[in-house]
């Protein structure tokens, strides 16, 4: 599943930008088929004259449209004009644009060429960007296959099979949003506070300030987390990307550079998520969305274990790094994607 969401969101760009430049490049050609640049110019004499209301973004303005006559080569000729900002008046004198070809056809302005070249760069430089986006963001994945086939010391990227998960520890990771400055929680099996990631600073704008607690180890450290940025192209699942900066830098990339890659399997017990979490090419953790109460002495009508999607999670790992396990998930449930690497 993470091959096919990787495919989506690496070609999403390119997807989408591919045929907006193909459309703006057909349409600039076929202004420029419609260019007057090779229209001759002559003098029509105006024989009407009638006043319009036009309303465009809720503005009410007068405008004119004219009728008029003009001659070329000794043939006089009847046409009109539409939308005329200043008033003429009967009689005036009105500059008209002819096709030497067909002096029916005619036009009040020889600008509309460069329109059609503006169109033909913008959708040239959509293509070009669509095209070096997904290089970019191919080149990307190669590189951490690359790293975790380094790592796990194999030719190919491995397979990562979570043991039992009777053989491992259970955390539960639960969001705390009962006050101005929420955060996450994580308890050991017994409901133990192992590990805390509270905000201290909050900021509609700019970075807000998290403090990540091991209680294990007796270590703290201040972390600035910037507010959650998300695209997606036409409303795919698959193509949705979704980061924040952490300490600057794309949570994603800090995550990566530490080795670890992420395998999201949607039907191991649906309807919850489970995120396969590797380091360098070996088994990490598991991540699973929970329902909110879990515990199997909370009351009765809290037994039925319905998930919410994200903010809880059920977590499985005998690794002693809670502050990688933590960071990963925060990072899974702060963003708005479903499939994560």
């Amino acid at each position: 599943m993470n091959k096919i969401a990787r495919l989506f969101r690496d070609t999403g760009p390119l997807r989408f930008l591919l045929p907006v430049g193909i459309v703006l490049i057909i349409f600039g050609i076929f202004m420029l088929k419609l260019t007057p640049q090779k229209y001759e110019q002559t003098t029509g004499t105006i024989t009407a004259v009638t006043e319009t209301l036009d309303t465009t973004d809720d503005v009410t303005r007068t405008v004119y449209d004219v009728e008029f006559d003009y001659t070329v080569d000794g043939k006089v000729y009847h046409s009109s004009f539409s939308g005329l900002s200043e008033r003429p008046a009967e009689g005036d004198r009105i500059t008209v644009y002819y096709d030497p070809a067909d002096p029916s056809r005619i036009s009040n302005t020889k600008s509309t060429g460069l329109i059609g070249i503006i169109l033909i760069i913008i959708g040239v430089i959509c293509i070009a960007g669509g095209i070096f986006s997904a290089v970019k963001l191919f080149g990307k994945s190669r590189r951490l296959d690359e790293q975790i086939r380094q790592a796990s010391g194999g030719s190919e990227p491995p397979r990562i099979a979570p043991p039992p998960k009777e053989q491992q520890k259970e955390y539960y990771i639960s969001f705390d949003g009962h006050s101005l400055k929420p955060g996450y929680v994580m308890e050991d099996g017994d409901r133990n506070v192992v590990y805390e990631a509270a905000m201290t600073k909050n900021a509609l704008v700019g970075s807000r300030l998290f403090t990540f607690t091991n209680h294990v180890t007796g270590e703290s450290a201040e972390h600035e987390v910037g507010h959650t940025v998300t695209s997606s192209f036409d409303n795919e699942v698959f193509s949705t990307s979704s980061w924040f900066k952490f300490d600057g830098k794309n949570v994603w990339d800090v995550i990566h550079e530490q080795g670890v890659r992420i395998n999201t399997d949607v039907a191991s017990k649906f309807p919850n998520l489970t995120y396969v979490i590797s380091k360098n090419g070996r088994y990490f953790a598991t991540a699973q969305t929970s329902g909110k109460f879990v515990h199997e002495e909370d009351a009765a009508e809290h037994k039925l274990n319905i998930p919410v999607g994200k903010y809880f999670y059920r977590v499985w790992t005998n690794e002693s790094d809670l502050d990688l396990i933590m960071l990963t998930v925060f990072a899974i449930s702060e963003t708005e994607q479903t499939f994560v690497e």
